[in-house]
């Protein structure tokens, strides 16, 4: 599945990184309230926003599932020195693999800190000078320990694809490609690879610096897709293809919680970053709604946040809360899920760290929590980039 490359957008790039670089602050920031208004920019030090009401179902009755106790707390630097890691999954003993988007490296992490080599893709083509595109999301197998295949999201000069190769004896195996034809950019190319419970490939994806294709079912871009591991339409899509849901500008989070739903953290514009649950066939408004209008045309966010305060990229669930990571609002943030909901966000390590760019459960229930700021958009601090194991 073939589309035209959208190339790299050099000429348009430096109005379009203004909503991916760097900020935060160093007090903790507590979030809740009302929906935000239809236009502008919220406080940055208030309520960038709560788009729904703070209860626990659909029906708006209150939940008796408890919040989350207690302030998140880093345990340890597992790893220093990395350079802008951007996937990460884990092997079923607790070691993760680990992409860097730029050196096109795929790496072994013990918690303990070992860090192994595995091979360098070569076909990952980043562009560089602050683009977003490289060797991003990776995925383990579900059946890793039968089959030992590796799940990749990767940018060529032409496009992203969906690729697949094999880990034996600690190296990378020949490359297959599943999906090609992704749109690729200088800007929003997507990237985040989750297996879910019903054991399908979910694949987020931007609309590369081009709107309307988040709106064209017939594009990849700005969707979320859904594939069989062998990178077919999966049974049961929406549309005959791979496209689960459209109408996003740059997802860059997925993360599944205790019940099978799947939610994602997309990048907004100029005013709103959101937090969404995926629905079959859902539109999500993209480029016709930043945040939340359009009334029934489109899914409405979860939460919203101003672009400050989040410019959000990986997700994961823990403990019942939904845990992202942000880039320009370095920080990283937990909201509760109680039932279909996803309410009362809160903020923590405000500038502590710099940019976060992944977040992911590991088997003993710690987070791992990637920093990005070796990626031609941040401050590179002594040890960066860093791998840091979070108490949830």
């Amino acid at each position: 599945m073939r589309t035209r490359s959208l190339g790299a957008l050099v000429a348009t790039s430096a109005l379009l990184l203004a909503a991916c670089g760097q900020g935060g602050n160093e007090t903790e920031v507590t979030v809740s309230g009302t929906s935000p208004a239809a236009s502008g920019t919220p406080s940055a030090t208030d309520a960038p926003s709560s788009g729904t009401p703070e209860t626990g179902t659909e029906t708006g009755e209150p939940s008796a599932e408890p919040d989350p106790t207690g302030p998140p707390a880093v345990v340890t630097e597992i790893a220093t020195g990395l350079e802008a890691p951007w996937g990460l999954d884990f092997f079923a003993n607790g070691d993760a693999i680990v992409t860097e988007r730029d050196t096109r490296r795929v790496l072994r992490v013990t918690p303990s800190g070992e860090v192994t080599e595995l091979g360098v893709v070569d076909a990952a083509r980043p562009t560089g000078g602050g683009a977003e595109d490289g060797l991003l999301g990776v995925a383990l197998s579900p059946d890793f320990e039968q089959d030992s295949l590796v799940y990749l999201y990767l940018s060529t000069v032409d496009d992203n694809r969906v690729v697949r190769t094999t880990l034996t004896d600690g190296e990378l195996g020949e490359i297959e490609v599943l999906l090609d034809g992704i749109p690729h950019g200088f800007i929003h190319d997507g990237g985040r690879l989750a297996f879910g419970p019903d054991g399908f490939l979910y694949v987020s994806t931007g609309e590369a610096g081009e709107p309307p294709l988040a709106q064209d079912r017939a594009s990849l871009g700005g969707k979320v897709l859904r594939l069989t591991p062998d990178g077919d339409p999966a049974p049961g899509n929406p549309f005959d293809s791979p496209v689960y849901s459209y109408g996003h500008r740059n997802v860059q989070g997925l993360a599944f919680d205790d019940q099978g739903r799947l939610w994602a953290s997309e990048f907004g514009q100029d005013a709103f970053d959101e937090l969404n649950r995926i629905e079959a066939g859902g539109n999500y408004g993209w480029p016709e709604v930043e945040g939340r209008g359009g009334g029934g045309a489109y899914v409405q966010p979860q939460q919203t946040w101003a672009t400050d305060d989040a410019s959000p990229s990986g997700l994961a669930f823990a403990d019942g809360a939904l845990y992202m990571a942000s880039l320009k609002g370095e920080r990283l943030w937990r909201v509760t899920v109680r039932g279909q909901r996803a309410v009362r966000p809160k903020a923590f390590f405000i500038g502590e760290y710099g940019r976060m760019r992944t977040v992911a459960t590991a088997p003993d229930g710690t987070l791992w929590l990637t920093t990005s700021n070796r990626d031609e958009r941040g401050e590179p601090r002594e040890g960066d980039d860093r791998i840091l194991q979070v108490r949830p």
